[in-house]
């Protein structure tokens, strides 16, 4: 290699360098603000999840605090002095409901309503409070509006979708429509996903309406 193209290659070189470095300052700020970034999510993500199951026990702690209480109305007045909100709240509704009388419905109507109607929370706890209300004894809903209140829970894919199903048969079965209520327990009883003792309820249920048992 001549003097000329040994010297044209540290040239070359330098050249490149000096780009290199030109390029650092000025882009290099990118790369820092990217792992300032990425560290500081990392950190904030922990922080979140801290926080998260810190507000969970403090709900938990709470509602076990309100239990401890030996009068029901009493349970049910201090439930619903916790703070909660979201499924929070709805959980927290759901264990008050839980604890109150069989002789007082309209209070576990309340507390039901109250989930159903806060859009905060999710629709999978909205619709168990759904199809709790409908099975509240002696609440004053009438049992069409009860059979509006199961429909939308009976489509295919619905988490609720069985227990459902066997609540609407047996409001059919109140209002004497044993037609009706055949056909929602001829589904239940040949689901592959209705338990066993679901199933049973719907056979017996089935021939004493005059149905035909299950052949198999």
């Amino acid at each position: 290699m001549s003097n000329t193209d040994s010297f044209i290659e540290e040239v070359t070189e330098e050249v490149r360098k000096d780009r290199l470095n030109a390029l650092v300052r000025r882009y290099g700020w990118i790369a820092v603000a990217v792992v300032i970034a990425i560290v500081g999510a990392a950190g904030a993500w922990e922080w979140r999840k801290a926080q998260d199951k810190a507000a969970a026990q403090a709900l938990g702690d709470d509602i076990l605090t309100a239990l401890e209480l030996s009068d029901p109305a009493a349970r049910v007045t201090a439930l619903e002095s916790v703070s909660a909100t979201g499924d929070a709240f709805a959980l927290r509704q759901l264990v008050a409901v839980a604890e109150t009388p069989v002789s007082d419905p309209a209070q576990a109507e309340r507390l039901l309503r109250s989930v159903i109607e806060d859009e905060s929370v999710s629709p999978l706890y909205r619709d168990l409070a759904t199809l709790r209300l409908s099975m509240v004894p002696d609440v004053a809903i009438l049992s069409e509006d009860r059979l509006a209140l199961l429909e939308p829970l009976t489509v295919p894919g619905g988490a609720f979708r069985l227990s459902a199903l066997e609540q609407k048969a047996l409001v059919h079965v109140e209002r004497g429509e044993s037609d009706l209520a055949l056909q929602d327990l001829v589904i239940l009883r040949d689901d592959v996903e209705s338990s066993a003792a679901m199933r049973d309820r719907a056979a017996q249920l089935i021939v004493a309406l005059g149905g035909l048992p299950d052949e198999e």
